[in-house]
């Protein structure tokens, strides 16, 4: 019988788990609110009974757990969850501290579940092209990277939960929230930073939380990178992220190829994507205009891992990078840390 997943959280993200669990042949079972006066309008949306969360987690045919409610909410979830026996697919952030991390992976190791983390941009194929043309040399000796996230999100959706935009729920601004993904996307190509500097403000909305953030990574082996992001960039426009090197570059825009030119393609070990029109702000300008696809890759592998007994590719290990480092720069930029 295909896996039984139920999907903790009802907002705009559990549509995106939703589908990839539809494309993906596994059962959605159930989904889960705090708030009994939604489970009705709930349980009408996603075609399943809308339970309480202790429910949820007693039912006998869910095997999974979609966790997609407010990241302050993800680690005591996730170790619940996990000492019910249930595999957790859990949102980024993963948590909001890396002891909180901590205790999420080795509440998951000591029970014999799987965790992943949704950092979905691994999981897709331009991203995995670009993973594999570094680990080949294309580029030579890799010395700059950029990162520019001109997004927008207004005060009202910042006011649409109260949650939002909060330190103890939210976790941070454009960085936690938006920019995680891309940092991600940072980690994963050059490795951990060895040192990061930064400054931070609360220039236009009215929230706790930063929204705009400027930072320098240096990483091990001399790399530098810059990482700039807004929520405040009207009407929003496409992320930018660009990688030079000695031997090449590659400038991506949205989820497209700007450029990828190198010095010398004709020894190139993974062939260059050509460019393509540039798209519409997508992500920058609303988040419910991501691509679906990530989310569906990410959980294909999570049911394969379930099945095989092993970690996912993004698992907990992985998730904890990002968010340490979303925390170093937060500690530079004097805004706390751990």
């Amino acid at each position: 019988m295909s896996l039984g997943v139920a999907i903790l959280g009802t907002g705009v993200v559990a549509e995106f788990h939703r589908q990839a669990i539809e494309v993906n042949g596994a059962r959605l079972v159930a989904v889960g609110h705090y708030n009994p006066d939604k489970f009705s309008g709930a349980s009408a949306k996603f075609g399943v009974p809308c339970l309480t969360s202790d429910d949820v987690l007693e039912h006998p045919e869910v095997e999974a757990i979609c966790i997609c409610t407010p990241s302050g909410q993800h680690a005591e979830q996730t170790i619940k969850a996990a000492k019910a026996g249930k595999h957790v697919l859990v949102e980024k952030p993963m948590a909001l501290s890396v002891a909180d991390a901590d205790a999420m992976i080795r509440a998951c190791n000591e029970n014999n579940v799987r965790l992943g983390v949704v950092l979905q941009r691994r999981a897709e194929p331009l991203f995995q092209s670009v993973k594999a043309a570094l680990g080949a040399g294309d580029l030579g000796e890799l010395t700059l990277a950029a990162v520019t996230m001109p997004y927008l999100r207004t005060q009202t959706y910042y006011d649409s939960a109260a949650w939002r935009g909060t330190w103890v729920q939210d976790g941070g601004g454009v960085l936690m929230n938006q920019g995680i993904h891309l940092l991600d996307l940072l980690l994963w190509w050059l490795g951990d930073p060895v040192s990061v500097t930064a400054y931070a403000a609360t220039l236009q909305r009215d929230i706790e939380v930063e929204d705009t953030l400027v930072a320098t990574l240096r990483f091990a082996r001399g790399a530098l990178a810059t990482f700039t992001a807004t929520t405040t960039a009207a009407p929003g426009f496409p992320h930018r992220l660009e990688l030079y090197g000695s031997g090449g570059g590659i400038q991506i825009v949205g989820e497209q190829i700007h450029a990828w030119k190198l010095a010398q393609p004709e020894t190139a070990n993974v062939k260059p994507i050509l460019p393509t029109s540039l798209e519409e702000p997508g992500a920058g300008g609303d988040p419910r205009a991501i691509k679906a696809s990530g989310h569906i890759n990410v959980f294909k592998d999570f049911i394969a891992a379930t099945q095989e007994r092993r970690s996912p590719p993004i698992d907990g290990i992985q998730g904890q990078r990002s968010l340490k480092t979303v925390l170093d720069i937060y500690k530079a930029a004097g805004l706390g840390g751990s």
